[in-house]
């Protein structure tokens, strides 16, 4: 039984690079162009148009630009939005995770030479970005507040994971959190050239200090650490942060080795969260620190970008409360408190 064709809205400012995009998309025959556009305005009116499956969408677009697009569609035409932009580089990363947190699924560099590779590479990704489910965003604005973190001689630990959906979660989630009596390890898949441009952004959106995690060093209270690319992010001897690149797996950073070690290091003086994410990463990981006594908590389907690394820790029994993202932080909050 032959699937639909998936359905699709190409936006790009360029004439050259609509015609070939539209050609490589369309070369295995199960990726249809409904239709094309070449600012904001079209995209928008576009996708209310034809409801497609998935959009493609640069970033550098005449008028208020592709971020605005995207904040626009995922606010009145939720759609699964797969950003392809020259733009999103390793030295211009900021585009992309703006892009991620306004709603897009996920984020490509255009790539300078558009090889086989890369033509097969961006149809595979198309097709995976389609199948994801999508919830709309209300749009807000945020403020800035400070943080006061304290030391104390127990000092918990709280992991995060977060995959799919994950920037705009964690904003929300450490954008809520109270200044705690422990540091926050963070582990988010995300494309490795867009890592150091995430954490730049992240520090900014939220009250508590974020930098990239650093191999040794003693994660302080009150502070976020996100695992840098290509690294595992473990918690290792004397509470202090370890990052090796073995083994190799389909994510890393893992969700998986970043809670096996917490469960080891911390056991019940820990708290686990499995955030909105794609695939199983974390789920037998937050098992292990569940079984070790620790506190775990995952995102609920309704407020998930993506309900499956949620779901999977759900079902193998990891997670001992399913919640709202709204709610999460007041539960870690709490869980800190009762350790500490």
């Amino acid at each position: 039984m032959n699937r639909a064709p998936v359905r699709l809205v190409l936006v790009e400012d360029s004439a050259t690079q609509r015609a070939h995009l539209a050609r490589v998309l369309e070369s295995d025959g199960d990726i249809t162009v409904v239709a094309a556009a070449e600012d904001g305005d079209a995209a928008v009116a576009a996708v209310a148009e034809h409801r497609p499956d998935v959009v493609t969408m640069d970033l550098d677009l005449p008028g208020q630009g592709g971020h605005e697009a995207i904040a626009r569609i995922m606010a009145e035409t939720p759609t699964p939005i797969l950003v392809l932009s020259g733009v999103i580089d390793a030295s211009g990363a900021a585009p992309a995770v703006a892009a991620l947190a306004a709603g897009a699924v996920d984020a490509l560099p255009k790539p300078r030479l558009w090889d086989d590779a890369a033509e097969r590479g961006l149809r595979r990704q198309v097709r995976t970005v389609a199948s994801v489910p999508v919830v709309g965003r209300r749009r807000r604005t945020r403020t800035r507040a400070p943080a006061s973190p304290r030391r104390t001689a127990t000092t918990p630990v709280v992991g995060i994971a977060a995959s799919t959906g994950g920037p705009a979660a964690l904003a929300t989630l450490l954008r809520a959190l109270p200044p705690l009596l422990a540091p926050v390890l963070v582990v988010q898949h995300i494309h490795p050239s867009f890592t150091a441009g995430f954490v730049t952004w992240l520090d900014a959106e939220v009250p508590a200090p974020v930098q990239c995690a650093t191999d040794g060093a003693l994660p302080l209270p009150g502070h976020v650490y996100v695992g840098p690319a290509e690294m595992h992010l473990r918690l290792g001897a004397a509470g202090r942060m370890s990052l090796d690149p073995d083994p190799p797996a389909v994510h890393r950073p893992s969700a998986d080795e970043l809670f096996h070690s917490i469960a080891e290091r911390a056991g019940p003086a820990a708290v686990g969260v499995s955030l909105t994410g794609m695939g199983e990463d974390g789920a037998r990981g937050l098992l292990a620190m569940r079984r070790a006594g620790a506190r775990t908590f995952a995102q609920d389907e309704a407020s998930s970008v993506v309900f499956g690394m949620p779901r999977a820790a759900y079902e193998l029994g990891a997670v001992q409360r399913l919640m709202p993202l709204e709610l999460l932080a007041a539960a870690v909050a709490s869980a800190v408190r009762e350790i500490a």
